[in-house]
C-alpha cells in the first residue's frame, strides 16, 4: 500500500462520514437554536427543554434518513473491500 492510496481511503471515509451525518447534525443546529431562542424570549432555564427536543429531532431524522445513511455506509464499504485486493499485493 502506497501512501497515496492510505490518503485517499481517509479522504473517502471521512467524506462517507461528513454525508452521513450532516442531516442528523443539522436538524439537532436547528432546533436547538429554536429552543435556544424560546428560552431566550421566554426566561424559561429548565435543562430539560434543551435536551428532550433535540432527542426527538434526532431520533425522527434517523428514522427518516436511516435508510439512505444505511445504503451510503453499505455503498463505502463494498467499495473498500472490493478494491481492497489492489491495494494489497
Amino acid at each position: 500500500m502506497t501512501t497515496e492510496m492510505i490518503i485517499r481511503i481517509a479522504q473517502e471515509s471521512v467524506y462517507t462520514i461528513l454525508i452521513v451525518i450532516a442531516p442528523v447534525c443539522g436538524v439537532a443546529l436547528l432546533v436547538g437554536l429554536s429552543v435556544s431562542i424560546f428560552q431566550a424570549t421566554t426566561q424559561i432555564q429548565d435543562q430539560t427543554l434543551a435536551f428532550v427536543p433535540k432527542i426527538v429531532a434526532v431520533f425522527l431524522t434517523i428514522l427518516f434518513f436511516g435508510a439512505w445513511m444505511l445504503k451510503l455506509v453499505v455503498e463505502f464499504t463494498e467499495n473498500l473491500l472490493g478494491s481492497l485486493s489492489n491495494y494489497v499485493g
